[in-house]
């Protein structure tokens, strides 16, 4: 039997199957220089870092892009995850083979197990929190209107204001949003020109500072869905290995560029410059590559853990910081040892996670309710 965790044909698209392991890579980059950037949560009282010296974080020198640029993370996840949905669901939910209920299901399996047991956990470890501390640690706004905002993903949608419990399901919860936009429009058009005029629009908005954070979203999400449609042109192209070249070409010589040409005013354009850099860099990741079965499975499992990672970052901190707050000792923030110790814990609970846990979890929803969903939808008591 196929697991719940693998595209259908239709899903996948036709032909070979391009198993992504470029952006997999990429992926677990990303999340990795979340954690790195994150790290500084060590150096917090209540929510503001103390006596933070940026220079003196451990490993700095080499890992200064992570430690300063890192919650640009999240912007490359959202370009990837319109990549990815662009490439699965595109066709098949504009031909009607994935309706409302599958996609749903797909969606809800994937993010709400571990978002709501992390946020479960967080609640609990900020209350001990609060009691050492008189504050909580990093986000604040941990009361109930707040509690049921995060309950329905729901925390940055305008219901409520400020960080909450786990604070960095914040990005997942604005691309839900996405998500019902995504599918919502995919019913009407296919045509990449909607994804051009959602691009234009979230830029005039941008501009005008409204909305920023759905129509950084949006604008990400489908600048990569351009990228998934240029990916698959280019397959049955004559000039595809021309525009293979030009397109690594733009990607190594770019940023060096930008950088000499306008170094003191990047962010002024930070999101026009990942919206022109990003995509292209998916487009030349995507390509389909050969790699030794274990180098595969290596990719493919840190691809698997970058969710698991993105969620379980901060209640380790938090644990960390109750363990330390109780034993009367200093987090030792600019120890190269304990930074590791703290990417290593987080990487390895992250894997066994999704091993243990996420995949579990999904596999039993998915059973469950599209196969509740198939036998309801025969009997005919579903449109």
């Amino acid at each position: 039997m196929r697991s719940a965790l693998k595209p259908t044909s239709s899903e996948a698209g036709n032909g070979p199957a391009n198993k992504l392991l470029g952006l997999e890579a990429l992926r677990f980059l990303t999340a990795f220089a979340i954690l790195v950037f994150h790290y500084r949560h060590f150096a917090f009282v209540a929510d503001e870092p103390v006596g933070l010296v940026p220079e003196r974080l451990p490993l700095y020198g080499i890992l200064q892009v992570f430690h300063d640029f890192g919650a640009f993370g999240v912007w490359i996840f959202w370009c990837i995850s319109g990549f990815i949905f662009f490439w699965k669901y595109r066709d098949p939910i504009a031909d009607r083979s994935i309706g409302g209920w599958k996609f749903f299901v797909l969606r809800f399996s994937r993010l709400y197990p571990l978002h709501l047991i992390t946020l479960l956990i967080v609640a609990l470890l900020q209350l001990v929190y609060f009691g050492l501390q008189g504050s909580f640690f990093v986000y604040r706004e941990n009361d109930l209107p707040h509690f049921l905002a995060q309950l329905f993903m729901a925390s940055d949608w305008g219901i409520v204001h400020g960080d909450s419990f786990d604070g960095p399901i914040w990005s997942i919860s604005v691309e839900v949003m996405v998500y019902f936009l995504f599918f919502l429009m995919l019913l009407g058009t296919r045509s990449w020109f909607l994804n051009v005029a959602v691009i234009v629009a979230c830029l005039g908005a941008a501009s005008l500072h409204v909305g920023a954070q759905i129509t950084n979203c949006l604008a990400l999400f489908y600048i990569g869905g351009l990228a998934a449609m240029a990916r698959r042109a280019v397959a049955s192209s004559s000039y595809g290995q021309a525009i293979e070249s030009l397109a690594w070409l733009f990607v190594v010589v770019f940023p060096p560029l930008v950088a000499s040409l306008a170094r003191d005013q990047l962010d002024r354009f930070d999101l026009a410059l990942f919206l022109a850099y990003t995509p292209v860099l998916l487009f030349c990741l995507s390509r389909d590559v050969m790699l030794p079965t274990a180098v595969q499975k290596a990719v493919e499992a840190a691809g698997n853990m970058t969710y698991s990672s993105y969620l379980l970052h901060f209640p380790i901190q938090l644990v960390v910081m109750i363990g330390f707050t109780m034993a009367g000792m200093a987090v030792p923030l600019y120890d190269v040892g304990f930074f590791a110790i703290y990417l290593a814990t987080t990487l390895l609970a992250s894997y066994f996670t999704y091993r243990s846990f996420e995949a579990p979890a999904q596999n039993l929803i998915r059973e469950v309710l599209l196969q509740t969903g198939s036998r309801t939808a025969a009997l005919g008591l579903t449109k």
